[in-house]
C-alpha cells in the first residue's frame, strides 16, 4: 500500500485547515485529481482537493478517515477506507468508501472513490 494513500486519508481527520493543504500537497500531484460521488466534478490540484477536503471536515467536525484495507495490481492501488465520527443522531457511525488510485513517484496523480465497497445489493 502507498504510504501517500494512508497519509491523504489521514488528512481527513485534521482540524487545522492549513496543516491538512500542507499534507495534501505534500502526496499529491501538482496535477493530480479527485473524484467521488459526493462530489460534484472531479477536482485538480492539492489546493482544490484541501477545499472539498475542508468543506468535508466543517460539515462532518470529528469525523476521521482511515484506510483499513489495500492491495495493488498492474500498478493500480485500490484501498477501503472507514470514515468513522459522530452521526445526526448522535451515535457513532461507520461508512466505507472504495477507492482506486495512480501513484507517479510517489504522489497520487489519480483518485476516484466510491461510496461502500461493492457488496452485492
Amino acid at each position: 500500500m502507498s504510504d501517500a494513500i494512508t497519509a491523504f486519508f489521514d488528512t481527513w481527520g485534521l482540524s487545522d485547515d492549513v496543516a491538512r493543504a500542507k499534507a495534501i500537497a505534500s502526496v499529491y500531484s501538482e496535477n493530480g485529481t479527485y473524484a467521488d460521488p459526493r462530489a460534484q466534478e472531479p477536482m485538480t490540484g492539492p489546493s482544490a482537493i484541501a477545499g472539498y477536503i475542508n468543506m468535508f471536515s466543517a460539515n462532518a467536525p470529528g469525523w476521521t478517515a482511515k484506510v483499513v484495507k489495500s492491495d495493488e495490481i498492474a500498478g493500480l492501488q485500490r484501498a477501503t477506507v472507514a470514515f468513522a465520527g459522530m452521526g445526526p443522531d448522535g451515535k457513532e457511525m461507520v461508512q466505507l468508501g472504495q477507492y482506486f488510485a495512480e501513484l507517479d513517484d510517489g504522489k497520487i496523480t489519480r483518485l476516484i472513490g466510491f461510496v461502500g465497497t461493492g457488496e452485492p445489493a
